[in-house]
């Protein structure tokens, strides 16, 4: 007899018997002592009990719609409640094997910026079905090599979100250009942290003058086709113009910050109506009333609940605040994202199935992602690791940039280079913005400087390619004379160019080419933040050699390579725990 079929013959059916469980907050599948577990409740059949439940969201009978075998809707509760005559399960135990606890049906919050996109996934046997219906939302874009085919959950990641110009839905016509591909229009690129203690949000403006490389890019067809890059152009033409996709746009964030994004998810302006309406509506403030005619915004001075067109009014005004530009709406745009975060980890947000469901829909259906992160399994493990970070802990900032010099009426910018390479750094070097990692990064400034010490072998024995990363043309070249003639490094030769550029030079060794790598430091005055531990390459001989990437801090084949930021972190940034007026 199969588990539903005992489940009936006890009269427990086990889609009845989702309770909320005060210890943990989480929702669990609870049977009766003679009732096994069956850890996906089957296709119910129409009984007299089910008949005469209303519709939930959907219209399924169900709060997650049309989930099968999932818990039927009772009215006036978000979860259903016992049949009558179900046994109460005995004190101490829990559905399952006896001794062994259940593992939660954890809900998770995957979070992006500026034109916001949601995720929010249940966890576990239950929640699989859910989850495949969620991946049936989403759109997929092949990037090809532009990003990492795949998702490490032990390791930091850079998901790179973006906010198009494009009209879908209704009532968008007082936005953006009406014939829109799609430009990058909000941008952030978010960093979340190798132990998910912290991330930084890194918004990019879209008036950033920037080269944008050349993009090869998969049309629909499966063939591939070059799209010519751009010299001194706006930043938000990476992404739309030309045919360009998210992956020209990660190309080009590369390009400027030397930090690569692994994933990308993207949103329209309709994605704000529908992720706010979902939460129903999002607290934001400003310290004077708005009255805003381009944009219909009308706020008091103070607290306010903006959702749907509203919400979308609040993050696309430009006239409301500070001096009317992008930069100033950059700074609402983190607020109003902050508070949405807020929202979002709310008690009454994730505890109510309904909410969470009517939130996931509309997230999937807003969002396209990369093929990397486009299937359940891999949503879930996100959206997993992004829910570990404290909102205390994460940062916003915006790229550092000045007046572009060339313009005499100023309506672009440039990168601060006196600001913005520390940030770069601090970023790829995977270190917090906040200030309650100062343990952690004491303790990783320690690791990084045993890399120096320990034994290092003969100059002779150093096996190593050289590859060109930014460094001026022939650096490799001249690298490898100073290393053969001066230095004594006979088993030294010229990789050629770098598949990508870096903004410092670095040297990535396999843990047995450890004393190797300490004598290259020693020789090029690496700094142990320039020694990267990871896997060797093979060399012309067929043996492992280490590889040195000269960074576009490469000046000479005699000039230290410290591998290192000068001088103090110097931005502005604000946490996604504070609540913060727009001025």
């Amino acid at each position: 007899m199969d588990a539903q079929s005992r489940g009936r013959a006890d009269n427990v059916d086990p889609a009845d018997q989702w309770v909320l469980n005060p210890a943990t907050g989480e929702y669990e599948l609870r049977l009766g002592p003679s009732a096994p577990q069956s850890p996906v409740p089957g296709p119910r059949r129409s009984s007299p009990h089910t008949a005469h439940h209303p519709a939930g969201p959907g219209g399924t009978g169900h709060p997650y719609g049309a989930v099968p075998g999932g818990p039927a809707w009772a009215p006036g509760r978000e979860v259903p409640a016992p049949r009558r005559g179900a046994p109460e399960p005995p004190p101490g135990r829990r559905s399952g094997r006896s001794g062994q606890r259940k593992p939660k049906a954890r809900k998770a919050l995957l979070w992006t910026g500026g034109t916001m996109a949601f995720v929010v996934l249940a966890t576990g046997t239950a929640g699989y079905v859910y989850l495949k219906h969620l991946e049936g939302n989403v759109n997929t874009t092949d990037i090809g090599d532009a990003g990492s085919g795949d998702f490490s959950k032990d390791e930091a990641f850079n998901i790179l979100v973006l906010g198009t110009d494009k009209r879908t839905g209704s009532g968008n016509d007082g936005y953006g250009d009406a014939g829109s591909v799609g430009h990058a229009d909000t941008t952030i690129l978010l960093h979340v942290s190798k132990d998910r203690t912290n991330a930084t949000a890194l918004s990019i403006p879209r008036d950033l003058i920037v080269d944008i490389p050349d993009c090869p890019t998969k049309l629909e067809d499966g063939t591939e086709k070059v799209i010519p890059g751009l010299q001194g152009a706006r930043f938000n033409r990476s992404l739309g113009e030309g045919g360009r996709d998210p992956g020209c746009t990660m190309r080009t964030v590369e390009e400027v910050t030397g930090i690569r994004p692994h994933h990308f998810m993207m949103a329209d302006f309709n994605a704000v109506k529908t992720l706010t309406s979902a939460v129903d509506g999002v607290d934001v403030c400003v310290e004077h009333a708005v009255n805003d005619k381009q944009s219909k915004l009308e706020l008091p001075a103070g607290k306010s609940k903006v959702a749907g067109e509203q919400a979308l009014a609040f993050v696309r005004t430009r006239h409301s605040f500070g001096n009317e530009g992008d930069l100033d709406r950059i700074k609402v745009q983190q607020h109003f994202l902050a508070s949405l975060m807020r929202k979002m980890s709310s008690g009454d947000t994730l505890t109510s199935p309904a909410k969470l469901v009517k939130l996931a829909e509309a997230a999937t259906n807003a969002l396209t992602v990369d093929t990397g992160i486009g299937n359940v399994s891999t949503l879930k493990d996100v959206a997993l690791e992004l829910k570990k970070v404290p909102p205390k802990n994460i940062s916003f900032t915006t790229v550092p940039v000045k007046d572009n010099p060339a313009e005499t009426v100023k309506a672009t910018v440039v990168v601060d280079e006196s600001k913005a390479p520390q940030l770069f750094d601090a970023i790829a070097g995977d270190v917090s913005l906040t200030e309650v990692e100062k343990k952690r990064e004491k303790k990783e400034k320690a690791a990084v400087a045993a890399r120096l010490q320990g034994a290092k072998a003969p100059a002779s024995e150093v096996r190593v390619q050289v590859l060109n990363g930014g460094a001026p043309a022939g650096s490799a070249q001249q690298m490898l004379s100073r290393l053969q003639v001066e230095e004594g490094v006979s088993k030294s030769e010229n990789a050629g160019n770098a598949p990508r550029t870096l903004k410092r030079t670095t040297l990535e060794y396999a843990p047995d080419q450890a004393d190797q790598a300490r004598r290259l430091a020693t020789i090029l005055g690496l700094s142990g933040s320039a020694l990267k531990p990871g896997e060797s390459v093979t060399n012309s001989q067929g043996l492992p050699a280490m590889t040195l990437t000269l960074g576009k801090d490469f000046t000479g084949a005699g000039s230290p390579l410290d591998g290192s930021a000068a001088g103090p972190l110097d931005v502005e940034k604000s946490t996604a725990d504070k609540v913060e007026c727009a001025t």
